[in-house]
């Protein structure tokens, strides 16, 4: 298992240097400052190449660019309107870009408008650590009287809608402004700072989609994609719904393993396959995460792995961040199933036998907390998962070689 971080780029308050101190061996990221839908060209990958290459006083690195996340899916491929078509040709040539840069390992996702959705950024634990967290009564509390989504009222039972009116009378303006800003910052662009009129007309777009549209759009994609990755040796991966389940009204088609046994069908080449993120499909008590990775491992080309904490035992519930080891998800038996699909892997000859991770999100900790990075995206949170992950692996690497 290759051990990767995520950079965002010479913006990230995580940097190089930062990242070469934890000891991985390739960095995952992407050229964020690419509109949507604009061309890769080979002098902005080399750029981030060198970037990812190079310490603050000038010395190599020895950090690869290993995985692009993302290589983003417009709203017009999505949707098949406006551009979508031409957006198509482009992420094509941009394929070919990476392809020719070295780079093989690409990772997208195909959620409508939102591309992770929270309700707090900053949730307080009982050992002062915060995380992420996603609370199902605030974020309809958002749905119903925030954003006043038309025909919300008909997606919550009674009882729900109750909770949510007495919650949303008790929050102060302030609290009601963060809720807002929270579940807005996973909105791609969010940085364009969206009014709610913004979101609402995002979310009209998709009023009279149906998950089978979206999945006929889905396929459309790949089948133009799919095969020029496949002439390239690329590995394309596609990231679950996080979290995976119905929100806004939109379409989401990409949540359980059915969802993902569809994917690899509908398209069946190998280079159309799974970023298995256990961390977004651990929010559902139905998916079988060691499961999942033993029966679709042959198209895993890149993991997440990190875990939450269900809050109850609903299909649709409220969860936050975990520690790597402390959610719901048995990491343990998740990562010895990557590493006997990797045993498989390289007993049939295999040239991508080596499955890229991360350590994805983690709980700010200790100076993380002053430090304010990307939301989700600390770096001794990160660092403390990475240590547990590789103590897993090591672990059970002794135990097959005793």
């Amino acid at each position: 298992m290759r051990q990767t971080w995520r950079w965002f780029g010479p913006k990230d308050l995580v940097s190089i240097d930062d990242v070469r101190q934890a000891g991985v061996e390739g960095i995952v990221s992407a050229l964020h400052h690419v509109p949507t839908g604009a061309l890769w060209t080979p002098e902005e990958i080399e750029t981030r190449k060198r970037e990812v290459a190079t310490m603050s006083d000038g010395s190599a690195s020895t950090l690869t660019w290993d995985v692009v996340e993302s290589l983003p899916v417009s709203e017009d491929i999505k949707k098949q309107k406006g551009d979508w078509r031409a957006h198509i040709e482009t992420y094509k040539v941009s394929l070919r870009n990476l392809a020719t840069a070295g780079i093989e390992v690409i990772c997208y996702n195909f959620m409508p408008v939102l591309d992770w959705t929270r309700t707090d950024l900053a949730h307080r634990l009982p050992n002062g650590a915060t995380c992420m967290r996603f609370d199902l009564v605030d974020f309809v509390a958002f749905d119903l009287f925030i954003l006043e989504r038309p025909g919300s009222e008909d997606d919550y039972d009674v009882e729900l809608r109750e909770t949510a009116t007495a919650r949303f009378a008790s929050m102060s303006d302030a609290q009601k402004a963060a809720l807002a800003n929270n579940v807005v910052c996973g909105l791609p662009g969010a940085a364009e700072n969206f009014t709610m009129e913004d979101v609402r007309k995002h979310l009209a777009e998709y009023a009279s989609m149906t998950p089978e549209q979206l999945r006929a759009n889905m396929t459309a994609f790949l089948e133009e994609v799919a095969p020029v990755a496949q002439e390239l040796g690329l590995r394309l991966c596609c990231h679950p719904d996080d979290p995976p389940m119905p929100l806004l009204g939109l379409p989401r088609i990409m949540s359980t393993e059915a969802d993902y046994r569809w994917l690899v069908e509908a398209v069946d080449l190998s280079s159309n396959g799974i970023t298995l993120c256990s961390g977004s499909l651990g929010a559902r008590p139905d998916n079988d995460l060691p499961g999942m990775m033993e029966r679709l491992g042959d198209r895993v080309h890149f993991l997440h792995l990190r875990n939450v904490r269900r809050e109850s035992d609903a299909l649709f519930g409220s969860f936050h961040e975990a520690e790597h080891l402390g959610g719901n998800t048995d990491m343990v038996a998740v990562v010895q199933a990557a590493l006997r699909e990797e045993a498989r892997r390289r007993a049939a000859g295999r040239a991508d036998w080596s499955i890229p991770f991360r350590p994805d999100h983690g709980q700010d900790i200790l100076d993380d907390q002053t430090r304010r990075t990307q939301p989700g995206y600390p770096s001794i949170g990160r660092l403390k998962g990475l240590a547990e992950l590789r103590g897993i692996i090591a672990a059970t690497r002794h135990e097959e070689i005793a």
